[in-house]
């Protein structure tokens, strides 16, 4: 067994953790680190959304891992297996550890499609999609095209998931195809949803129930999607009947948008750096600093902080990892604070956004001025900022360390 050494560890080459690499090295270039991930494969994964809408290509979505990791940062190509908090280190599936004096925990959240009785056997065929697989958006705009007439549903799993407003999205984009190309009256659009709510925070809420009713969508609330058949074209969801009794209800579709469920890898849940509540990541919500380790930080989704789970938070809280651990390397206290700043562009027709932006406790947090109009209101210039400039600032900026609307409070 082997093991190597590193100032700063950082586990997963996703959104956050390649952020962390990059805005460590702005701040510091002479400090060595590693990040650990198997996967070769590197996406942006908020343009799948667009992807399934017809926007984006599939192929612009997608970059090789080896590319998006900065040069003087070494890539171990494999997966961790277990955490050794108290010696500072991490044991590799394959028996290698890896020692830090500081250590990020970025991996993600895990799609949990075998959850769902029947989905993996059917998705990709059947009138079953996802826009939460590179592989199946293109097929979800395949199928709105196709649709003429008939039965068009869209599921929410129970919370957290990343991209919230990713499964509606996905509705709001088909609806406005079917509107623009004269199908929609001839569509019976279902939007089930496990939770509650339609959003989260609630001052966008009338905008987006405007859309519902635009496309004449019926809102199913408390319904959990746990079977689908593709081959006859049935799905079965969970819900409380009127004495609270978890009752089976079966839909039938022409068209079937599935957002799975999701949750934490096993090796967070099940390690000392996971929370006694669910198993999440264990962190101080202001700081990302471990609350029991003071040399390990969280970025991404896999943190129980409470903010919305997508890459516009991640972007916020790279700059603030990388300044705390740069402080930490140098003995001093963390001096960066993150405020829960979370973004969902709600892509409610071709060309109009509602730009969603808040912090903790759903604070709305607009980023531009309010004559843009992009506050609860729908915008032609968010439209813009999605499908023109943000790509780009994750590709050119995010990924490279140049914190545009993210640098840390120092």
């Amino acid at each position: 067994m082997t093991n190597t050494k590193y100032d700063v560890v950082i586990v997963g080459a996703g959104s956050a953790g390649v952020a962390t690499a990059s805005s460590i090295l702005k701040r510091q270039s002479s400090i060595s680190i590693a990040v650990i991930d198997p996967s070769e494969d590197h996406y942006y994964q908020p343009g799948w959304t667009m992807v399934g809408g017809g926007v984006f290509s599939a192929e612009s979505t997608h970059r090789k891992t080896h590319s998006v990791i900065p040069k003087s940062v070494s890539w171990i190509k494999s997966r961790v297996s277990s955490f050794q908090a108290e010696n500072n280190s991490v044991t590799l599936e394959d028996g290698n550890a890896v020692s830090y004096l500081q250590l990020v925990v970025a991996p993600g959240l895990t799609l949990d499609w075998s959850a769902i009785e029947g989905l993996e056997e059917t998705l990709g065929k059947n009138g079953v999609t996802s826009n939460y697989r590179y592989d199946l958006a293109p097929y979800t705009w395949q199928l709105v095209q196709g649709l003429e007439s008939g039965k068009a549903i869209f599921t929410q799993p129970p919370m957290p998931i990343k991209c919230a407003g990713a499964p509606q999205k996905a509705l709001y984009l088909s609806a406005s195809e079917w509107l623009s190309n004269g199908s929609l009256e001839n569509i019976d659009i279902e939007f089930c949803n496990a939770g509650g709510v339609l959003f989260g925070v609630d001052a966008y809420v009338p905008a987006l129930t405007s859309y519902m009713e635009k496309y004449g969508v019926e809102q199913t609330t408390m319904h959990n999607l746990v079977k689908v058949d593709g081959t006859s074209k049935t799905a079965w969801f969970k819900t409380p009947n009127s004495d609270g009794e978890e009752v089976i209800v079966e839909r039938h579709f022409d068209m079937l948008h599935v957002c799975p469920p999701q949750r934490l890898p096993d090796f967070i849940r099940d390690s000392p750096l996971a929370d006694d509540a669910a198993g999440w990541l264990d962190v101080d919500p202001n700081t990302l600093q471990h609350k029991r380790y003071a040399n390990v930080w969280g970025a991404g989704d896999v943190m129980n902080t409470t903010n919305a789970k997508t890459m516009a938070a991640a972007r916020k809280q790279a700059p603030v990892v990388a300044q705390n651990i740069c402080d930490a390397l140098l003995g001093q206290t963390a001096s960066a604070s993150y405020d829960g700043y979370g973004s969902c562009p709600l892509t409610v027709e071709k060309g109009k956004i509602v730009l969603a932006e808040f912090t903790y406790g759903g604070k709305v947090n607009p980023t531009f001025p309010e004559w843009l109009n992009t506050g609860t209101k729908p915008s032609a210039f968010a439209w813009h900022l999605k499908a023109k400039l943000l790509p780009w600032v994750y590709w050119s900026c995010m990924l490279k360390g140049r914190e545009w609307f993210a640098s840390s409070n120092k």
